[in-house]
């Protein structure tokens, strides 16, 4: 890199850089745009129904895999706007666009001006994780948000000292852990980097701890739930570990997933880049406890084979001291084309289709990643219609003994979404947290089960026979494509010994 400093003009009240509003706003707007443009695309995800389903007819302080904040969101959302994908699809928009803003601030806090700022904001912007995740509602959208907004707290701390941005980045972690348990990691992260790095006084500032009591108090009653059904919260390590492995490659791929997830050219050179600059640049050493952060972090996810996008909070941090640095001094002559204009305008319509549901569903791959929101939020109402016929053709006698179940937890989801307003009764599940929402009553004798495969089945009724095929109209692999629906006869066990065997994590 060349030596030669840029100067930036800066705003002398607060010491940094005016912000860039047009630009930065702008961006924004048109992430924004093309969201809302896009998210009514083939109806809720899965995990959108599941979250849609736990706050309508399961509502808890706490789930098997998760804690309450998402069904809360999903079922105030689906108050406000019933039924409508469009309407619950709102909140991870906008989150979205404040992850653009709030990273831009960030670049703006390291001391980058216009230009910095503007390509922060970019980056954000094209990330193919950040991106993504913004057209469903889903802990993977709010958790990185989460992230960056305490992110931007804690620098702005650091520059200015005010405890009052400690407590409010307490108030956002309380927040977040309610949604999902990673930003406890994120916060052991940066009180380690604080201690190798520094600043060390942030490990002491009174406000930190009063906001880490917040966060404890907030998380009592999911944490009563957990105790009160055995901590099935931590089975789920060995869920994610497995679908980690078979989805993404487990801990080999996770590196190159990471860099691939900030964006497949102007995101992955800069979120490289910052990791080098805020470990070794004099400039951003104030800072440097977010480089040993993520570093750790890295480290953390990579043992105990968590998902890649688990560090998607740390994007922002990563993206914005890249941008600064690149403002700074002129990037090596074999990269310097990469952070420029015409790059970011080509990745705009690349990005879109790659990671947004642009294009028609005959062209599902149903490879890996590619297509796993679009493909899973495909024909659930079929589903639904098809269990419905299957049930309705059963003797009226029967029906009065016969439960509804889905294999999965989505299907057991889309199942009492849509299938109640087809007549079906409230569903039953095996997974997650629908185990835990309850058994089929005593007086049940058969299962109509929609989902799975006859020999595990076999284990647990006496009579299995299939009853009728989920059929799409598109020749695509998807997650509804040829699911079969069962009818289960002959219980093994009575009920309670008979859901304890059911179960699985």
């Amino acid at each position: 890199m060349s030596v030669v400093d840029v100067p930036v003009e800066g705003d002398r009240r607060t010491g940094v850089p005016a912000f860039a509003g047009l630009p930065v706003l702008a961006i924004a707007g048109a992430v924004g745009a093309v969201l809302l443009a896009v998210s009514g695309r083939f109806g809720y995800f899965g995990d959108e129904l599941y979250f849609l389903a736990s706050g309508r007819y399961h509502w808890s302080w706490g789930y098997a895999d998760n804690p309450w904040l998402l069904p809360g969101l999903a079922r105030l959302l689906d108050a406000a706007f019933p039924g409508s994908v469009v309407g619950l699809r709102l909140l991870p928009m906008m989150l979205t666009c404040g992850g653009v803003v709030l990273a831009a601030l960030i670049a703006r806090e390291f001391g980058g001006g216009r230009k910095a700022q503007v390509l922060t904001a970019g980056a954000y912007a094209l990330s193919f994780h950040l991106l993504g995740s913004g057209h469903v509602l889903a802990t993977s959208t709010v958790d990185p948000f989460c992230w960056v907004l305490v992110s931007w707290l804690v620098v702005r701390w650091v520059r200015t000292g005010s405890d009052r941005l400690l407590l409010i980045a307490g108030l956002v972690t309380a927040i977040a852990m309610q949604g999902k348990w990673l930003i406890a990691f994120f916060w052991l992260a940066l009180a380690v980097g604080a201690s190798v790095a520094g600043p060390r006084r942030l490990l002491g500032r009174p406000a930190l701890w009063a906001g880490g009591v917040l966060t404890v108090v907030a998380s009592v009653p999911t944490l009563i739930w957990q105790i009160d059904n055995g901590w099935p919260y931590l089975l789920m390590r060995e869920v994610v570990a497995e679908q980690n492995w078979r989805l993404f490659g487990g801990p080999p791929a996770m590196i190159p997933l990471v860099v691939l997830a900030a964006g497949l050219l102007p995101g992955a050179f800069l979120v490289c880049h910052g990791l080098y600059v805020l470990l070794r640049s004099e400039h951003l050493r104030e800072h440097r406890l977010f480089g040993w952060a993520a570093v750790l972090l890295l480290v953390i996810f990579l043992v105990t084979a968590s998902r890649y996008y688990y560090v998607a909070g740390m994007f922002a941090v990563l993206f914005a001291a890249s941008a600064v640095m690149i403002e700074r001094r002129s990037p090596a002559r074999w990269w310097r084309w990469v952070p420029t204009w015409p790059v970011y305008a080509l990745s705009v319509p690349l990005m879109v289709y790659l990671v947004l549901p642009v294009r028609p569903a005959t062209a599902f791959t149903g490879i890996g990643i590619v297509d796993f929101v679009s493909s899973g939020s495909y024909g659930w109402p079929r589903l639904a219609d098809t269990a419905a016929t299957a049930y309705r053709a059963l003797p009226p006698d029967d029906r009065a003994r016969t439960a509804v179940m889905g294999d999965s937890y989505w299907q057991a989801s889309a199942l009492d979404v849509y299938g109640r307003e087809r007549g079906l009764p409230g569903a039953y599940g095996p997974e997650r947290g629908y185990w835990y929402a309850g058994r089929p009553p005593e007086g049940t004798t058969r299962v109509l089960y929609v989902g799975g495969e006859a020999a595990w089945l076999r284990q647990f009724f006496g009579e299995v026979s299939q009853v009728a095929t989920v059929r799409l109209d598109i020749t695509a692999t998807v997650a509804n494509q040829n699911v079969p629906i069962w009818l289960c006869d002959e219980p093994s066990d009575p009920w309670p010994e008979l859901w304890e065997r059911m179960h699985r994590p």
